[in-house]
């Protein structure tokens, strides 16, 4: 039987679409957890479930990128198949970027290429939009740039408020991400240059559960 494919997950905070990758784990397997943050309420998950944490606060090094170039040589050390962001609010070292061409995506809470960055859901209220949602893609050298994989949305209400809509999208995100990363793992989704690739059966299945491919 093949190794499933081996995961790196990286966050800085609450760490509930780690939950989700934990949980929704099928054919990959979660090698690691890395943080920037020593009270990312994350690390409790991956601690619950056995899984090899590193943490790599800012306070314990000289400069921010000596921190992300730790972050970077620790990531070199286990070299795992793939490395998945999951609210990591560290921009990745160009240097990292290329190292793990195509092996990194990442969760954004929009429908991008709109509303790149923070507050998106404060600011898709504000610009009055219709649909909300959440976009996983593969990282480049850009901010929520990259290759869209897979979005996933819903509709925006009259009533709705930041955190109305924010638990929504959530939901989404939950679902989506650890759907991508089995389909990765199952080489139903590939990269080949910018271009992002489906093998049929995923994307009958992307359909049938409401998702947005890129083809």
């Amino acid at each position: 039987m093949k190794a499933p494919l081996t995961v790196a997950v990286l966050i800085s905070g609450r760490g509930s679409n780690l939950k989700a990758l934990i949980d929704g784990a099928e054919s990959y397997k979660i090698a690691s957890v890395i943080s920037d943050n020593p009270e990312a309420a994350g690390l409790n998950f991956a601690r619950e479930a056995s899984i090899p944490c590193s943490v790599f606060p800012r306070a314990d090094f000289p400069s921010r990128q000596a921190q992300k170039t730790a972050i970077f040589e620790a990531l070199k050390r286990e070299e795992p198949d793939l490395v998945a962001l999951a609210g990591f609010m560290l921009i990745l070292q160009e240097e990292l970027v290329r190292h793990f061409q195509g092996r990194v995506i990442n969760i954004h809470p929009s429908l991008l290429p709109k509303f790149q960055g923070l507050d998106t859901h404060t600011r898709v209220l504000q610009a009055g939009e219709k649909r909300h949602g959440c976009t996983v893609h593969f990282v480049d050298a850009g901010v929520d740039s990259g290759p869209m994989v897979a979005q996933a949305s819903c509709e925006c209400f009259e009533e709705d408020t930041p955190e109305t809509l924010a638990a929504r999208v959530l939901k989404l995100e939950h679902a989506i991400y650890p759907w991508t990363a089995n389909m990765i793992a199952l080489r139903q989704i590939g990269l080949e240059g910018s271009k992002v690739t489906y093998a049929p059966e995923c994307i009958i299945e992307a359909k049938e559960k409401g998702f947005n491919l890129s083809c």
